[in-house]
């Protein structure tokens, strides 16, 4: 198996839930007491939060860029950033490092091009919902977005900064999801995409009008195809 570089901590809830379903996908296609090889780097998120509190990008930048360098460093083959929001600065990080990158939006796209999806609507913080990094990126894989309802847009990024990424799930957080799959419904969406790795502690992918994709749930499971030198996943 090849050694993944995993960037993490932007929370920890995702990390925590990359490290599981990784490691179960690994079991599941190779050998029932395998785990995966794999480095994690853990940030701190709380000076992350006030780069982006702040517009500071670049600080960004530097900080998932020291720590993708770091990785390489001490050991890993390929990266991943357990964040949808951190691909925002993608193409900086992939280009300071000699090592492939899985970008979470082109597995994503890959995916809902297979199963047929043409029209989907995109659930996740402010910045994924309305920025062009991660809505271009769907839309060249063949897949159509709703234009984002700025009214969905606050609510979903209040309750994943106010509540998910703490842990906390609440039924008023899971109602008013399920009430927003629901509009995208009859706005003419036929698939939702759920791009911020928390979400789906209050979104039920299996019990609702639209398919819901999890991009966390396909983002694992291309790094898991790359681990075990499947044909899917990141180049060679």
């Amino acid at each position: 198996m090849r050694k993944l570089g995993l960037i993490g901590g932007i929370s920890w809830i995702s990390t925590r839930a990359y490290y599981e379903k990784i490691n179960r996908r690994v079991q599941h296609l190779g050998q029932a007491v395998a785990s995966a090889p794999m480095l994690i780097e853990s940030l701190d998120y709380a000076p992350i939060h006030e780069a982006k509190q702040d517009d500071d990008w670049d600080r960004i930048s530097g900080t998932l860029i020291d720590a993708a360098r770091g990785l390489e460093r001490s050991g890993a083959e390929g990266l991943a950033m357990a964040s949808n929001l951190m691909h925002r600065q993608y193409d900086e990080v992939a280009a300071a490092v000699d090592i492939p990158v899985l970008h979470i939006a082109d597995a994503v796209g890959t995916h809902l091009s297979s199963k047929g999806v043409e029209n989907a609507a995109l659930l996740g913080t402010r910045e994924v919902m309305t920025g062009g990094f991660y809505r271009q990126r769907l839309v060249s894989h063949g897949v159509s977005l709703l234009p984002p309802d700025m009214n969905d847009v606050e609510m979903v990024d209040g309750i994943i900064y106010k509540e998910l990424i703490f842990g906390r799930v609440t039924r008023s957080a899971e109602r008013a999801l399920k009430t927003i799959v629901t509009g995208k419904d009859k706005a003419g969406a036929n698939a939702i995409v759920l791009a911020s790795t928390e979400l789906e502690l209050v979104v039920d992918t299996r019990a609702n009008v639209l398919p819901v994709f999890d991009s966390t749930e396909i983002h694992c499971n291309a790094i898991c195809d790359w681990i075990l030198g499947r044909k899917e996943g990141l180049p060679t």
